[in-house]
């Protein structure tokens, strides 16, 4: 009787053990939050545009192309890293880049653009963070693919690297088809 009450613990411990294992073994990217509005319309919105002198409208900018949406602030190192990568994506002639700005001062986003170019053909202005929380954003920089039917793609969180763009260069080119 004694043995069985002993043998109990070490079961339950066990399988403790081998379910912590399970849980850093299997490969997990945080990166891939999932989204709800994925094979979904993109949220349409309304805002003041950071480049032109006119009201930046998303029916009008996301128009029979495949559009890259890509959510930054200057303040954001990690939009600094990833910003060459959102450059090649701007040369590309088969896709439209758009920005949204998120909480930023605008004068020092267009400083932060002059520094390290302007790879957006619209910017989208977000001062207080609604496009970002219909768009579901978590933290920036976060970049969407939309197709040319506005039907939301993919969804990156955190700063493109050169594996994700070849992903999303990926789906670009599926959307050329």
């Amino acid at each position: 009787m004694k043995k069985k009450i002993l043998i109990l613990p070490f079961v339950i411990f066990s399988l403790v053990l081998l379910t912590f294992f399970y849980l850093l073994i299997i490969d997990r990217n945080p990166s891939e939050i999932p989204s709800t509005l994925l094979n979904k319309n993109y949220p349409k919105f309304e805002t003041e545009s950071l480049l032109k002198k006119e009201k930046f409208l998303s029916v009008k900018e996301f128009e029979n192309k495949t559009v890259l949406v890509n959510f930054f602030a200057s303040w954001c190192k990690s939009c600094s890293t990833e910003h060459k990568f959102i450059q090649r994506f701007s040369d590309d002639e088969t896709i439209k880049v758009i920005g949204i700005n998120y909480k930023d001062n605008p004068k020092k986003a267009l400083a932060w653009l002059k520094k390290l170019g302007n790879p957006y053909s619209n910017i989208a202005i977000d001062k207080n963070g609604r496009i970002a929380i219909d768009w579901g954003v978590y933290g920036i920089p976060e970049t969407f693919v939309v197709s040319p039917e506005g039907i939301i793609q993919y969804r990156h969180v955190g700063p493109v690297n050169n594996k994700i763009f070849k992903k999303i260069n990926s789906i670009i080119k599926k959307n050329d088809k």
